[in-house]
C-alpha cells in the first residue's frame, strides 16, 4: 500500500523479555556513524574490529525436523559491501538444547561469500519436532548473540495449543519498531510477516520520524542490487526487529514494495517511466537481495528475476499454513490501479489472475488435502469484499482480491467444498480489520466460508487514531466488516483444536520510542464454525 508521503521519506531463570535484550546492541547508525566511511574490518590477526552481527540473527520455516538458520556479516551495514573484504569468511555455527549453549545438538561451518552479501542460510536437519532451540555464529573471533526458534510438531501430532504473530508493513522512517520490541516478548511458537518488509522510497537527510542523520545513498529510490541491500541493512539495524527475528522462526512472504509500488507480474507501478526489461533487471536484484536478508531454503534462491515463495507448511493436525505469493503472478491491475472505483466490471473477467494458474491449483490441492483443523492462508491484500464508495454507489480497490473475482471465487469455493475452518490472515493496508468471508461477496446474507484477520502496519502511515472517517465509511457500508482500528502494531493468534482466538495489539504512538501495546479488540472463531 502507497505511503501517504513517499518521496520525503524455558531453560533458564531469565525473562524472555531480559533474554531477547541480550540479543540487542548499538544499531548501525550509532556503530559507524553517519558519514557512511569505510573502517579497517579485521586486524593483522583475521579478527573483525567492529561486531559483524549488526543485522542480527534469525531462523524461519520451520518443519519437524530442521529449520533454517540466517546471519549476514556487515561490521559496517549501512556502506556498500557492509564493510566486508571481498573474499569469503568461514562461519561456524551450532544449535542447542539450552540457552546457554551448553547442550549442543548439532554444528558445522558455512562460507560467508561476498557474491550473497556475506549472509549464511544453514538448514539445520536431523532436530526433533516440536523443540525450542537455541543457536549462535562465531566468525573471525566474534559470536552472535543467540537466537531461539522452535520446529514444528510431528505432522500425526495433536498439538493442544499453538500461538503466532503476524506483522506487515514496516516503513523506517515513518516511526520505531516498538510493536516488535513486544512481540518479541509473546513467546510465541511462529512469527509470519505477510509484506513490505522494506519500502522501495529514499529517505530523507534526517530519517523522517527517526530524526536521526542518514547517509547520502540513501536518498535515491531503491532500484540496483546494492541500494537493496543497503536499504535492508538500515531497516535490519533496528534492535526491535532483531530482538523479533531472534525470538522465533519466522515465515516471511513478499507484497509490492520490496520491489516497487503496486507491481504486478512484469508491470512497474509506472510503465510508462521504466521498460520491461528494465524492470525485470531490478526486480531480480530485489529478490536476490531479499533472499540475501530472510532465512530462506536453498528453494527459495532467485533464479534471475523469478523467486517461489508459495510454499506449505504443518502443525501437526492443528495447523497448515500455505503461504501465498500474490505479486508475482497476477495480471496489471484492474481499471488503471485505482483505490476507490465505481463501475469496473475489468475485475470480473475470468481470465485476471492473483495467483497464476501453477499457484492457484496448488492451494486448491493443498486444501482438498488438507486434514488440520485451521488451514491458514498467509496472504498479503485483502481478500474480503470491500466497498469503499460511501453511499449507495459501490467502490473497489483494484489492486487487492477485489480486482481479481475470478481468483476469490476459485478460493471461496475450495473453503466451502474441502476445508472447516479456513482463515486468511493478511498484511498491507496499514488498518486493522476483521471481516468475514461472503461465498457471494454482494450478498450480506450469503453464507460465511471462512475469516479474514487484517493486520496493521509495524510503522508505516504514523501514528494512526483508532477510528478515522474512512474506517465508519467501511464498517457502516459493510456488514462483512466487524471491526476497524487505524493504529499501529501486530496480531496475536491462539489456536487450539476448539477455538481461535485473535488479539489485536495496538501501541498508540510510534513516532517516538518506548510505547506501551494493549489489546484494543479480540475475536473468537470456534471450530466447524467460520466467520467472527
Amino acid at each position: 500500500m502507497e505511503l501517504d508521503n513517499p518521496s520525503n521519506p524455558d531453560p533458564t531463570d531469565h525473562s524472555r523479555r531480559q533474554f531477547l535484550k541480550r540479543t540487542g546492541g548499538a544499531t548501525a547508525l550509532a556503530a559507524v556513524g553517519t558519514s557512511g566511511t569505510t573502517t579497517a574490518v579485521m586486524d593483522d590477526s583475521g579478527r573483525f574490529e567492529e561486531d559483524p552481527y549488526s543485522l542480527g540473527v534469525a531462523s524461519g520455516d520451520p518443519l519437524p525436523d530442521s529449520v533454517v538458520l540466517w546471519t549476514r556479516l556487515a561490521p559496517n551495514p549501512i556502506e556498500k559491501g557492509g564493510g566486508m573484504p571481498r573474499k569469503k569468511v568461514p562461519v561456524r555455527w551450532k544449535i542447542a538444547s539450552t540457552e546457554d549453549m551448553a547442550s549442543v545438538e548439532k554444528a558445522g561451518v558455512v562460507f560467508a561469500k561476498p557474491e550473497h552479501a556475506h549472509s549464511v542460510h544453514v538448514d539445520v536437519t536431523g532436530l526433533d519436532p516440536d523443540t525450542e532451540y537455541y543457536y549462535q555464529f562465531t566468525a573471525a573471533g566474534h559470536r552472535s548473540p543467540v537466537g531461539r526458534t522452535k520446529t514444528a510438531p510431528a505432522p500425526d501430532a495433536s498439538p493442544e495449543e499453538f500461538r503466532f504473530a503476524f506483522a506487515s508493513c514496516q516503513s523506517w522512517d515513518s516511526g520505531f519498531y516498538t510493536a516488535y520490541d513486544h512481540m518479541a516478548a509473546d513467546d510465541l511458537d511462529l512469527v509470519v510477516h505477510l509484506g513490505d518488509y522494506i519500502y522501495e522510497y529514499g529517505i530523507g537527510p534526517n530519517g523522517g520520524a527517526r530524526d536521526t542523520a542518514v547517509p547520502q545513498a540513501y536518498r535515491s529510490q531503491t532500484e540496483t542490487l546494492d541500494r537493496y541491500r543497503l536499504q535492508y541493512s538500515l531497516y535490519k539495524s533496528d534492535p526491535d526487529l532483531r530482538a523479533a527475528h531472534a525470538s522465533a522462526p519466522w515465515l516471511v512472504t513478499r507484497d509490492d514494495h520490496e520491489v516497487d509500488n503496486n507491481w504486478a507480474g512484469d508491470v512497474p507501478q509506472d510503465p510508462d517511466k521504466q521498460t520491461r526489461e528494465a524492470f525485470l533487471e531490478r526486480r531480480a536484484a530485489a529478490f536476490t537481495a531479499y533472499y540475501e536478508h530472510m532465512p530462506f531454503r536453498q528453494a527459495q534462491m532467485p533464479d534471475d528475476s523469478s523467486q517461489k515463495l508459495y510454499r506449505n507448511f504443518t502443525f501437526g493436525d492443528l495447523a497448515e499454513f500455505n503461504v501465498l505469493d500474490t505479486r508475482q503472478y497476477r495480471t496489471d491491475q484492474a481499471c488503471d490501479d485505482a483505490f476507490n472505483v465505481v463501475d469496473c466490471t475489468e475485475r470480473f473477467d475470468e481470465n485476471r489472475t492473483i495467483l497464476g494458474d501453477a499457484q492457484e491449483q496448488w492451494l486448491v490441492d493443498n486444501l482438498a488435502a488438507s486434514n488440520a483443523t485451521w488451514d491458514v492462508l498467509a496472504n498479503q491484500v485483502p481478500m474480503a469484499s470491500m466497498d469503499f464508495e460511501e453511499g449507495p454507489e459501490e467502490g473497489y480497490r483494484t489492486d487487492q482480491w477485489d480486482g481479481y473475482v475470478a481468483d476469490r471465487n476459485t478460493v471461496l469455493e475450495a473453503f466451502e467444498q474441502h476445508v472447516s475452518n479456513p482463515v486468511v490472515v493478511t498484511g498491507d493496508f496499514h488498518a486493522n480489520f476483521a471481516t468475514n468471508l461472503k461465498r457471494e461477496f454482494d450478498d450480506p446474507d450469503s453464507e460465511t466460508v471462512g475469516t479474514e484477520f487484517v493486520a496493521t502496519s509495524i510503522s508505516s502511515g504514523g501514528d494512526g487514531t483508532d477510528m478515522d472517517d474512512f474506517g465508519r465509511q467501511v464498517t457502516s457500508d459493510n456488514e462483512n466488516v466487524k471491526y476497524y482500528n487505524n493504529q499501529r502494531g501486530y496480531v496475536r493468534c491462539t489456536l487450539t483444536p476448539d477455538q481461535w482466538w485473535t488479539d489485536y495489539r495496538v501501541v498508540d504512538y510510534v513516532t517516538r520510542p518506548g510505547a506501551p501495546i494493549r489489546t484494543d479488540a479480540s475475536f473468537v472463531v470456534d471450530d466447524g464454525n467460520p466467520g467472527v
